[in-house]
């Protein structure tokens, strides 16, 4: 529990961090989604650097008494706003604009909330791009081990992936069709401190011949944004008619700074194969995306 409760946010991938788990500071960036916990028992005060200029959410309302998921307090001109839930398992997105930009939050009932969420403008000037850390061979395939024993970790050694952020797609994942062959995406993990995420994923190879790929050059494209691996496990060949699972992760960006990558974005995973050749009608660069569905309407 004490690892769900470390929802550790930042700038570009909207992770909330801060002093206090349940008081949050967060840099605003309309391109990415942000997930707020929200309790019944408790109200979320999510405040802006200026007035509000419009709100826009399903399933909620303003007086209690309306059906609805969540009970929203907002008076207009105001550069704030309050948020509960009124039932179990709630969860809905609430667009706000401010500024002339739409920033988006996903609300989720918790009985870990966040109580107060302030909301930061990002400076304008190149000095506020933080430097991606500085992560060791040794310390990437520490992350690898722990993403691949997150589950017991987290029951049994809750301490060893405390702040750590896991997002498990189920029978419904993201994948990628390349037509011979595909890669699924089972889960995400992500490690704030190292500003790296880690990729649980499945190619199935769908020919009845082996594929060889490059086991070093496993990407992921984020919007029109490529990320490439920082470590990966992985055999660099499927053998015909056959399922096989890897692991590699990404840290920072390609020009040394922090990815800020959330969970909630939508992933395409992207190898280069050696052999055989593609077939003609198919490029490599382009996969068919089935994103992944959930109860939530997230991606």
């Amino acid at each position: 529990m004490k690892s769900f409760l470390s929802f550790i946010f930042l700038t570009v991938t909207m992770a909330l961090a801060g002093s206090s788990e349940s008081i949050q500071r967060l840099t605003l960036d309309e391109r990415v989604v942000v997930t707020v916990p929200v309790a019944t028992n408790r109200v979320t005060t999510i405040s802006f650097p200026g007035p509000i200029a419009a709100l826009d959410a399903v399933g909620v309302t303003a007086d209690g008494k309306t059906p609805g998921q969540f009970q929203i307090a907002h008076t207009k001109g105001s550069s704030f706003l309050s948020v509960r839930a009124l039932v179990r398992k709630a969860a809905t997105n609430l667009n706000l604009r401010w500024n002339k930009r739409t920033y988006v939050f996903e609300l989720v009932e918790s009985d870990a909330p966040v109580l107060a969420l302030h909301l930061e403008e990002r400076a304008s000037t190149a000095s506020t791009v933080y430097p991606a850390p500085l992560v060791s061979p040794t310390r990437l395939l520490a992350l690898l081990d722990k993403a691949k024993a997150f589950p017991l970790l987290k029951a049994q050694r809750p301490e060893a992936v405390a702040g750590a952020e896991a997002r498990t797609f189920g029978d419904r994942p993201p994948v990628a069709d390349f037509n011979d062959y595909e890669i699924r995406i089972e889960e995400i993990f992500r490690f704030n401190p190292e500003d790296t995420l880690v990729f649980h994923v499945t190619l199935r190879n769908k020919s009845d011949q082996p594929i060889r790929y490059l086991p070093e050059s496993f990407s992921v494209r984020v919007g029109n944004r490529l990320y490439h691996q920082s470590i990966s496990d992985a055999p660099g060949m499927l053998p015909a008619s056959s399922l096989s699972t890897v692991y590699f992760a990404i840290t920072g960006t390609p020009d040394g700074g922090r990815n800020e990558l959330s969970l909630q974005n939508e992933f395409a995973v992207l190898v280069t194969r050696t052999s055989p050749p593609p077939p003609e009608n198919v490029s490599t660069n382009e996969p068919v995306v089935s994103p992944a569905r959930s109860p939530k309407g997230q991606p």
